[in-house]
């Protein structure tokens, strides 16, 4: 695959893989069912935040059968919890506006094939 993890993790990095969860699975899932977000599900922003560390559809970069998180680099790791954090802090419209590009290059994706 494209992305190779580091080869020796970090506490940096465990940092970054905790609070990747923390955001996906907890705190956008309570600010979305709080809000009524229409984007309310843990693996949809997974999937968000995975994308656009990846700059397109994360499983043409990953291998889906592991942890696609686990498999990003200290940097695109990051990627993914700013952009964690920037849904959480800016709210259901930029969640809006990041899913509607995750959903265009899945469509992409779907019209080569």
């Amino acid at each position: 695959m494209e992305d190779e993890p580091d080869p020796l993790a970090s506490d940096d990095r465990y940092l970054l893989q905790e609070r990747y969860l923390e955001l996906t699975r907890e705190l956008l899932p309570q600010a979305a069912h709080s809000g009524a977000w229409r984007v309310r599900e843990d693996h949809c922003f997974m999937r968000i935040a995975l994308d656009h560390a990846c700059g397109g559809c994360w499983y043409d970069h990953l291998d889906r059968r592991l942890r696609a998180y686990k498999q990003l680099s200290t940097a695109k790791l990051r990627v993914a919890v700013d952009t964690g954090e920037r849904m959480l802090i800016e709210g259901e419209d930029t969640v809006a506006l990041l899913n509607r590009q995750s959903l265009r290059w899945r469509a992409q994706r779907q019209a080569q094939q």
